[in-house]
């Protein structure tokens, strides 16, 4: 039987989209799909097709690279001053993507991240102390602030600044849909015009943060933009964030909901990176791959792509592939291996995922001791789910501590 329509951004598809996913792996494992704004896209729902696709050299990540020739663009119009965002190298290709890759490597480093880890954990406690006894909002308390906090100092803004950073970059990750995009324009803008400013005086006056590591950054005789600074800088505060916000805030259901996992885990702290990878895979935070568009006309088992074809991959459906994971829908915090698609693959695989992977250890650790008594304080068909095509996270995760 044909799978009946379903809207890949609903909360409602959000709080259960596994059984519409067995059907697609099943059925129709290339399926076609409309996305808002009457956008369609291929969406490809088996694990080893979707691993492939993300290696594919056939699919472009920039759209402009896969047109024929004369085909013109069929961008969307877009203030000027948001130009900087289609310099972010998540959109890009090869040789600017390796070109802006190589660049950040050198200020990204592993040495930088785990360095954060005492600082991580000073926060962790300190937000569940102003979080009050008892009760908690693990969404807006606790999952957010981790990230933003982090980033923020990472970065180098001035602790005096921080507040009105933190204000534009809440607004800005609150987007969930295209309509939203307008309303967040002015924060866009302001801080924009905030980090050209830091950019400046990391010039003049370099320190030991993330901003001065960018702006020195240079392979080859080659330095970023400042368009290119500036499309950095957002991409690291938007999508590197959004990871660690919904991570956190599912991972915290899934151990609420499941207690006797929860209870082991809090018991055998040292099994808290094989269970994150686990948690990852199991709550997938990024349902969708970001966009392919294929180079030529080809085809995906057996069904036709045309030249210029959007592709996404569908992470949330890999990660629970039968013909990959032994019991995908079932949770197992000691699974291992588990090599599963949550940061992406290829040469797109998420820069920032050993951050994010830290920064949620340590946040779970952090939660499990302090809250022996965690559950959920609302049932969870009340649960309200983020309107979002590629993300799925939750927009209050109210528990009982």
């Amino acid at each position: 039987m044909p799978i009946p329509p379903f809207d890949l951004a609903s909360p409602a598809f959000k709080a259960n989209p596994h059984p519409t996913y067995a059907r697609l792996r099943e059925s129709e494992p290339v399926h076609r799909a409309r996305l808002g704004f009457r956008r369609g896209a291929w969406l490809v729902s088996r694990y080893d097709d979707v691993e492939a696709l993300l290696k594919d050299p056939r699919f472009a990540k920039n759209p402009q690279n896969a047109r024929k020739e004369g085909g013109g663009s069929d961008a969307p119009w877009m203030p000027g001053f948001l130009r900087p965002l289609t310099r972010n190298m998540l959109d890009l290709d090869a040789p600017d993507h390796t070109r802006l890759r190589a660049l950040v490597q050198k200020a990204f480093t592993p040495r930088l991240v785990e360095g954060l880890r005492p600082r991580i954990h000073a926060l962790a406690n300190e937000l569940l102390d102003r979080g009050g006894e008892g009760r908690m909002e693990l969404v807006g308390g606790f999952a957010l602030p981790i990230p933003l906090t982090i980033i923020a100092e990472l970065l180098g803004v001035p602790v005096g600044d921080q507040q009105r950073f933190h204000r534009w970059t809440t607004r800005i990750v609150s987007v969930s849909s295209p309509v939203d995009i307008v309303g967040v324009l002015p924060a866009v803008r302001s801080l924009f015009r905030y980090l050209r400013k830091l950019f400046d005086a990391r010039r003049a006056e370099p320190r030991d943060d993330l901003i001065t590591a960018l702006v020195q950054a240079e392979e080859a005789g080659d330095r970023l933009s400042e368009d290119e600074l500036l499309g950095m800088v957002f991409l690291l505060l938007a999508a590197g964030h959004e990871t660690t916000v919904n991570l956190i805030g599912t991972a915290a259901l899934v151990l609420a909901q499941n207690p006797a996992q929860a209870e082991e885990l809090r018991a055998n702290p040292s099994r808290m990176k094989t269970a994150v990878e686990e948690l990852a895979r199991y709550a997938s935070p990024v349902e969708l791959a970001t966009e392919r568009y294929a180079r030529e006309d080809l085809s995906l088992c057996g069904v036709p792509i045309r030249r210029g074809e959007m592709v996404l991959g569908v992470i949330g459906s890999a990660n629970r592939d039968p013909a990959h994971f032994g019991n995908p829908d079932t949770l197992d915090l000691a699974r291992d291996p588990n090599r599963h698609l949550a940061f992406g693959l290829g040469a797109h695989y998420c820069l920032g995922a050993p951050l994010a992977r830290l920064e949620t250890q340590i946040a779970l650790s952090v939660l499990l001791e302090r809250a022996p008594g965690l559950r959920l304080a609302v049932p969870a068909a009340s649960l309200r789910w983020r309107k979002h095509a590629f993300l799925r996270g939750l927009r209050e995760l109210p528990l009982a501590m």
